[in-house]
């Protein structure tokens, strides 16, 4: 399996999954025009993952911004690690906020209250 990977442009996010590391990251703004068709090869590639995961797989979510259509993805992309961890394999998201984004720390946790799965806070400072 391929690492795959985007940059962030403008409104659409950066995306870097690696199957070698375990390691998925969505960083930045999240808003595309037609977040289906963006997020597509993500959930190919997420499925694919599933067939033979890594020990440990490790969801960064580090997002600037994300409007209403990405969240219902996001949400989808949670599940998708839900059933992972559900498999029995050892999941864990990371929700990356700014310490002074009260929103968006708000977001992760209610994320982390909808799935069953190992999920971490993770408070920085921006830059």
């Amino acid at each position: 399996m391929k690492v795959l990977k985007y940059e962030e442009d403008g409104f659409l996010p950066g995306i870097t999954l690696d199957s070698d590391a375990g390691k998925l990251m969505i960083t930045g703004r999240a808003c595309p025009e037609d977040p289906t068709e963006f997020y597509k090869p993500i959930f190919d590639w997420i499925d694919e993952y599933a067939n033979s995961p890594k020990d440990k797989t490790i969801f960064d979510f580090k997002l600037s911004y994300y409007n209403t259509a990405t969240s219902k993805i996001l949400m989808m992309l949670l599940q998708r690690m839900e059933e992972l961890a559900g498999d029995g394999h050892d999941v864990l998201i990371r929700w990356h906020y700014p310490t002074d984004d009260e929103d968006m720390q708000e977001a992760g946790e209610d994320y982390s209250e909808m799935v069953e799965v190992k999920f971490e806070m993770v408070p920085y400072e921006e830059e």
